[in-house]
């Protein structure tokens, strides 16, 4: 029989934080799993699944609650959804447990890194970043990296991106920690395979921000056949040229290359960058959307990959999707 008191949090007081377990099987699951969500249910805890729904149905079994009870929400695993909607996804549940009897949420997830190491980036930087922006909230959050199903790679990255690691049911800091400042800026950015060739567009030194915008409209509509990705696409493109222009240095360049089924598009300028780690993954002046700030946080919505470039040159930020 199954034990509560098996998941102890010596190293973690109040039994919240940011936590990564790795499993094997069913069973190696359910054996962790179960008392850590038994718990949060006997606390008042607004208790969330976000994980495959055969998953969570599994748990719902074994736990033996209602999906009244044990709630799920995909979207904070980053399934269906980008950073910067999981983000928001996870504060307004905290503003649904700001009024539970404990005033706090647990969450079991089981991070989408999807099938190659460009998109494992993504889910990598996802639950980093998440650990500076979530920093102080009622919150535990107990991820669940599958053997199974996820690369040695993506298992490995685990004690880098969370500060807490669950060892035989005991929370123990995790020694390879780093904090999002440390661990953003060592991950590798890879070129794009169609960087290797000629682009369907290329400008350098842009003069003014609205002829570049018509020229980019113009490509992406040649290249994008759903009408409303091209038009998702060409708003975030157009706020980071904005950027570049305001905030960059320049010459302003840009490029485009594009493939049936897949577009990539990098704006450049001579400038330093972004230092903080957490651009682009909340607006840059919180939920006051009036005072903009918007133009990488839109990037990371609406392209399914968001790299930050710097180089000798400056710095390139590059956007590439999958065609819809």
């Amino acid at each position: 029989m199954r034990s509560v008191e098996r998941v102890r949090d010596d190293a973690c007081p109040g039994g919240r934080g940011h936590t990564a377990v790795v499993v094997g099987s069913d069973d190696g699951l359910l054996d962790v799993v179960v008392p850590w969500l038994e718990a949060g249910l006997a606390a008042g805890d607004v208790t969330v699944l976000s994980c495959a729904e055969e998953t969570a149905e599994l748990l719902r079994s074994a736990v033996g609650a209602p999906d009244t009870e044990l709630l799920s929400d995909p979207r904070v695993a980053l399934r269906g959804a980008r950073a910067p909607d999981a983000v928001v996804a996870t504060r307004r549940l905290l503003d649904r447990a700001a009024a539970s009897p404990s005033g706090s949420l647990r969450v079991l997830g089981a991070p989408e890194f999807g099938p190659d190491p460009r998109t494992w980036r993504e889910g990598q930087r996802y639950e980093s970043v998440v650990n500076d922006l979530l920093a102080g909230s009622p919150l535990d959050a107990l991820c669940f990296y599958d053997q199974r199903q996820l690369s040695a790679e993506v298992v490995a990255s685990a004690g880098q991106t969370h500060p807490h690691l669950l060892l035989d049911g005991v929370r123990v800091a995790s020694a390879g920690y780093l904090p999002p400042a440390q661990y953003l800026p060592a991950l590798p950015l890879p070129r794009e395979p169609m960087e290797d060739g000629p682009p369907l567009f290329a400008v350098d030194g842009a003069e003014e921000l609205a002829p570049l915008r018509h020229q980019l409209a113009a490509v992406l509509a040649t290249c994008v056949p759903d009408r409303e990705q091209v038009g998702d696409l060409h708003l975030a493109v157009s706020e980071i040229a904005a950027n570049a222009f305001r905030h960059g240095t320049p010459p302003v360049s840009a490029r485009v290359w594009a493939s049936p089924d897949r577009v990539v598009c990098t704006i450049s300028d001579r400038g330093a960058g972004f230092a903080d780690p957490l651009a682009g993954f909340q607006p840059a002046h919180g939920d006051d959307l009036s005072r903009g700030g918007m133009g990488l946080w839109l990037a990371r919505k609406l392209w399914d990959h968001v790299d930050l470039v710097p180089g000798p040159g400056g710095l390139t930020v590059r956007l590439s999707s999958p065609l819809h």
